[in-house]
């Protein structure tokens, strides 16, 4: 298949399941669990997601997507969030499924969250790396936004990246490409495992718990010819400066850094 056919091939599957790139929360996502504790609210502008003993939340997108650009505001559960967890992330489905996450890992009150960011493929994941950030998430909203294009996977904090993903299939790792994915959110209970592996469990006198979600955007090739530019999109060497900024001073937890869990050698895309 020629270069130039391979494109158009791209362009048509990803056409395919592209959308607008504005609009309210509610046009774009709908709640699916949670019996009233996820809301709609300031005339669909606004969505947040509640937490309670009985049960959590959580809503998903109403399109899929194949490749492309999202942002999202949130505001993080405040105070002592210890045992929560508020993921926001892009799954298909099924045994295979591809995955890329943000995942918002609670603490107690006056210490950090855990950002905790993973990339499945084919329905294995273990591409784990935690962060902590550079300001407090409960007090405004910030926006976090992953970018998904055939070469690379790039998370980003308040446009700084964060963590990138390089394209490993030429050594024989499977890459996210051929499954469209949604978008899903969920505020729920991991106290079994999400602080200091858990060690700190849910303090339910503090509930309800919840966290905010405004401003979605996203990028997709039905959009104007002058915003397709992350479909080839790399970090030019600014952002490789903030990325490694980042990466010294912020992350907590790199499993390609991890000898004791990977005895007999690291994965392959540690190599990149």
């Amino acid at each position: 298949m020629s270069s130039f056919t391979s494109k158009l091939v791209l362009a048509l599957i990803v056409s395919a399941f592209a959308v607008a790139t504005a609009g309210t929360i509610d046009e774009n996502f709908e709640i699916t669990w949670g019996e009233g504790r996820a809301k709609m609210l300031n005339n669909g502008e606004l969505l947040t997601l509640s937490l309670d003993k009985i049960s959590g939340s959580g809503f998903q997108s109403k399109n899929e997507y194949l490749f492309g650009k999202i942002d999202m505001q949130l505001k993080l559960v405040p105070g002592n969030s210890a045992g929560t967890v508020t993921a926001y992330y892009l799954s298909s489905q099924g045994p295979t499924h591809d995955e890329i996450d943000f995942e918002f890992l609670g603490n107690l009150s006056g210490d950090p969250y855990t950002l905790h960011t993973n990339v499945f493929s084919q329905g294995k994941g273990n591409r784990e790396q935690q962060f902590h950030l550079w300001f407090d998430p409960t007090a405004d909203f910030h926006t976090y936004s992953i970018l998904w294009n055939p070469q690379r996977i790039i998370f980003y904090v308040d446009g700084t990246p964060i963590r990138e993903y390089k394209n490993s299939e030429s050594i024989g790792v499977s890459y996210p490409k051929n499954q469209p994915m949604r978008i899903y959110s969920s505020l729920w209970n991991a106290d079994d495992w999400a602080t200091r592996g858990g060690l700190i469990k849910t303090d339910w006198s503090k509930a309800p718990f919840s966290a905010s979600y405004r401003n979605f955007k996203s990028a997709t090739l039905t959009s104007a010819a002058n915003s397709n530019s992350w479909l080839n999109e790399e970090l030019d060497n600014t952002s490789q400066e903030r990325l490694k900024w980042v990466q010294k001073n912020y992350m907590v937890y790199n499993y390609c850094n991890d000898s004791k869990r990977f005895p007999q050698g690291f994965p392959a895309d540690c190599a990149i």
